[in-house]
């Protein structure tokens, strides 16, 4: 399937409003993949690995073509959650399979094979890591960098990473992960909104030595140029498949903790991540949606059935709006109130989204938004003083 069939926000639509964004603001962005000249000289000779997926790209071709035709020996492809293109469903087994278009072996990073094996890196000498992330702890192409960090740092293998702009960069909020609740969508003590991009953030788990044999690690960064924290970036490509749209990205933050409830948000729809609903939300509002079985979500929660509840924006300006530089909790409080079987209204999987266990009990003990936020300043501002220190841009505050 072609990777442009998964974009509602065109790349030439994103490149129109990154203009205007930065009309008067001084250059282009350059993200660290547009910067060959700083980086070329550092693989050849060298037997390359790439970490990429269909977000890996240079202009308006993919980071793998332009290289292979630099004439870079590219030996193999390593690829996160969602596979090379981008269209498994979230948490679906991915495969080990050869590219038929350039006959290169593809070895998953997600499922049983999170960390590249000794055999798997034996051929290679570098591996370039060069995937959009979007700034949220749970988002897991973080947790695929962490594993390749330490691989890298075990092996002797070196490390580059192409840097790119975090759309939800221009602010820090929700909850620190707490240790005992460690997993795949949340491997380290950082709030759900962390504010870094992914080399910033690369840079953070060597200098706090968050990874193994971090002191060993020969990893190299490449910058974005002419870009902060404050500057709005608009993706040229959807970075998962259910990340569809610039809305869909700035309430991801927020939406992103009913999946760890029985509310749908829209997977198996045109706008997942743009709305939230279920089917005994019935009366409680007139807006619904069904979700339906499609491409990334084959089988959506609550598949064929009639969801009421709410969509929330349908331009990127509102949705920017809406979250206003912070994590929205009036809708998982609204809906939690809307449920009538409260004991069932959350899953385990929901802690581990949190990274904690009190974020639930809060809302179920009836403990407003504004009160729940206040029990997380004091871990936040001790995770902004270490962010601080790995900040490669000017900084939103």
């Amino acid at each position: 399937m072609s990777v442009l069939l998964l974009i509602n926000w065109s790349c030439a639509t994103a490149q129109t409003q990154n203009n205007k964004e930065n009309r008067g603001k001084g250059k282009q962005t350059l993200t660290g993949a547009d910067q060959l000249d700083e980086y070329l000289p550092l693989l050849r000779g060298k037997k390359v690995a790439l970490l990429i997926n269909q977000t890996s790209r240079v202009g308006d071709k993919l980071l793998l073509d332009t290289l292979l035709n630099k004439g870079v020996k590219v030996t193999k492809l390593f690829v996160p959650e969602h596979g090379f293109r981008g269209t498994a469903d979230a948490g679906a087994h991915i495969k080990n399979d050869v590219d038929p278009k350039t006959g290169l072996p593809v070895v998953s990073l997600y499922g049983d094979n999170k960390k590249p094996k000794k055999d798997q890196l034996k051929d290679i000498d570098v591996i370039v890591f060069d995937l959009q992330d979007v700034g949220t702890r749970f988002y897991t192409y973080i947790s695929t960098l962490e594993y390749v960090m330490e691989a890298c740092a075990e092996y002797d293998k070196e490390l580059i990473v192409l840097d790119r702009p975090n759309p939800n960069s221009h602010y820090v909020d929700g909850p620190v992960l707490e240790k005992d609740h460690k997993s795949f969508v949340g491997m380290q003590p950082i709030p759900v909104v962390h504010g870094m991009t992914v080399g910033e953030y690369a840079k953070m788990l060597v200098g706090e030595k968050w990874i193994d044999d971090a002191e060993k690690l020969n990893m190299k960064v490449i910058p974005c140029l002419y870009y902060d924290h404050n500057k709005r970036y608009f993706l040229p490509v959807a970075p998962s498949p259910n990340l569809k749209t610039m809305e869909a990205i700035y309430l991801y933050p927020s939406l992103c903790f009913f999946e760890g409830t029985v509310v749908s948000v829209g997977r198996g729809t045109d706008k997942p991540f743009q709305q939230w609903g279920h089917p005994a939300f019935k009366g409680k509002t007139e807006y619904s949606f069904t979700p339906k079985s499609t491409t990334g979500a084959s089988k959506p929660m609550l598949e064929g059935k009639e969801c009421f509840g709410e969509l929330l924006a349908t331009h990127p300006d509102k949705a920017y709006k809406l979250v206003d530089g912070r994590i929205n909790l009036s809708w998982m409080i609204r809906a939690y109130n809307w449920y009538p079987d409260k004991s069932k209204f959350f899953n385990a999987f929901f802690t581990n989204l949190a990274g904690t266990k009190e974020l639930r009990k809060q809302i179920e003990s009836g403990m407003t938004e504004d009160q729940i936020r206040k029990t997380w300043q004091s871990e936040l501002s001790s995770f902004k003083v270490i962010r601080k220190k790995y900040l490669l841009y000017k900084d939103y505050e």
